[in-house]
């Protein structure tokens, strides 16, 4: 199976740091072209960097994938967690709902939905709602981010203060059991913590790639957390180490 391939290959470098491409194909048993594909590919996803020979991880704290870059990973493992999390929302709910593909896949699902209010700072997500005839939706002011197509800084901020809403759908970089969610950009931080105070419920959407993966800046901590949707290719050491912390970890089966 190619994602967990690919987990897998994510594993070997976050061990590491590095990988090479024999030692990828001797331990997978799996051919050299097919490895070379899927380092490829986890490049151009933004995870690893290739080298000669094979790769290395792309472990800047500080490096924070565009919205492109997110867009072509893990789609299928994004759709069912969006499912899951659906199942969350209420005809006659107020809720957030914050920047990234994950939580797009998720505003997708709400277009037929009635009587419910979506408050957000993504760009993608109101657009995604833009037909959504029975959906009021509430977008805050802001700075652009253009990387992640959505709307940060002193005024979404200022915005989201005055709000109380039921629950919040958010999506990360990255989240350990030792600091929650985080991601690698300071605006972005301050504009999601915001988000998370103006709701009674968190719920953190967030792929297998970003299980055990730490960035620079908190925006959730653990004990915040109402729960946590990843996906059934996420690491089992690391959710063991989620549900330890006290976080209920709910894992979206394949459709």
């Amino acid at each position: 199976m190619i994602a967990e391939r690919r987990r897998r290959i994510l594993e070997e470098a976050r061990a590491h740091g590095m990988v090479s491409l024999r030692g990828l194909s001797e331990q997978l048993g799996t051919s050299e072209p097919t490895i070379r594909r899927d380092l490829r590919t986890m490049a151009a996803q933004g995870l690893l960097r290739r080298t000669h020979g094979g790769a290395v991880l792309r472990t800047g704290a500080a490096h924070e994938a565009t919205y492109s870059e997110k867009s072509s990973q893990a789609s299928a493992e994004k759709a069912a967690i969006a499912r899951v999390a659906a199942k969350s929302v209420h005809s006659g709910d107020s809720i957030l709902i914050g920047p990234g593909t994950t939580t797009l896949a998720l505003a997708r699902l709400l277009v037929d939905r009635a009587d419910l209010t979506v408050v957000t700072n993504s760009l993608i997500v109101a657009q995604a709602l833009m037909t959504a005839t029975g959906v009021d939706v509430v977008m805050t002011g802001g700075t652009l981010r253009r990387s992640i197509h959505a709307l940060v800084g002193p005024a979404a901020e200022q915005t989201l203060a005055g709000l109380r809403v039921s629950r919040l759908f958010v999506s990360g970089n990255g989240v350990t059991a030792g600091r929650g969610l985080t991601t690698p950009n300071m605006m972005v931080a301050a504009a999601d913590r915001a988000l998370a105070a103006a709701a009674r419920e968190v719920f953190v959407l967030i792929d297998y790639t970003k299980v055990g993966v730490e960035t620079m800046c908190q925006t959730v901590p653990v004990a915040a957390m109402t729960q946590l949707i990843s996906d059934g290719s996420a690491d089992a050491a690391q959710v063991a180490r989620l549900r330890d912390a006290g976080v209920d970890v709910l894992l979206a089966p394949a459709h």
